[in-house]
């Protein structure tokens, strides 16, 4: 395949990808694939498509930070557990082999797909009221968790962090605002240790951030036009084909 083909590939699936993550998440369930797909070994697959999410991340991050929305002080109860365990995730993924790794991703992007179907933020946030429904040892749990599974794999961990933020009683922007810092924080640390592990194809990740960051944009106007419901039957049927794919063609 033609190197610019690759890359202009990798450039229109980041901007689907980045469009997906702003209308909720799973973005990367169709970036990681698509490297592994282009010939990248699981594993540098897996970093590469970092580079994008942290440089999105940080775009995010300043957006919500204008119109101050962003809490810093969730630093300490939301990006640091999260961080831990993306560093135990992390090093988890770099010691698994290609073809593990593809059935785990597999398996991860059908699971994903069911909470996507499932779609539970919507009530738990009506239950909520802003008011806190699990303990705060359990939050700091949650985090924990999202940031491990970040570490391992990175793409769904927004949907997780949505449902955690909405458990500990933040309505979707101030839980949005929270889940763009921490991802920062935790994809930041997640990237350097597969670089410094030279686990990253430089030019395939600027590739996918270039469609990302642009994406993010196009995401809103997508939304604005063809509506939730239509954007949930896309990313379901996409997400299982890529699924199957890897499963049964790896």
């Amino acid at each position: 395949m033609d190197p610019w083909l690759i890359y202009l590939t990798l450039f229109a699936v980041g901007g689907i990808s980045g469009a997906l993550d702003v209308i909720g998440g799973g973005g990367s369930f169709l970036t990681l694939p698509l490297l592994i797909f282009l010939g990248q070994p699981a594993v540098i697959a897996n970093g590469t498509n970092r580079v994008g999410i942290v440089l999105q991340s940080g775009g995010a991050v300043w957006g919500f930070h204008r119109h101050r929305v962003v809490d810093w002080r969730s630093l300490s109860w939301a990006a640091l557990p999260a961080t831990v365990g993306c560093i135990i995730g992390a090093y988890i993924a770099l010691g698994m082999n290609d073809e593990s790794f593809k059935k785990a991703l597999a398996v991860l992007m059908v699971i994903m797909t069911g909470w996507i179907l499932w779609d539970p933020i919507p009530r738990w946030q009506a239950r909520s009221a802003r008011a806190q429904l699990v303990p705060t040892w359990a939050v700091a749990g949650g985090f924990l968790f999202a940031g491990f599974f970040g570490g391992f794999i990175q793409a769904g961990v927004g949907f997780l962090l949505l449902a955690v933020t909405t458990l500990a009683g933040l309505d979707l922007v101030r839980g949005n605002g929270v889940k763009v810092l921490t991802v920062l924080c935790f994809a930041t640390v997640g990237l350097v240790i597969f670089a410094s592990e030279g686990k990253v194809d430089w030019p395939m990740g600027l590739a996918l951030s270039a469609g990302r960051l642009l994406g993010g944009l196009w995401g809103v106007r997508l939304v604005m036009l063809k509506g939730h419901g239509w954007v949930k039957g896309v990313v379901t049927t996409a997400m299982i084909a890529c699924a199957l794919k890897l499963w049964f063609g790896s």
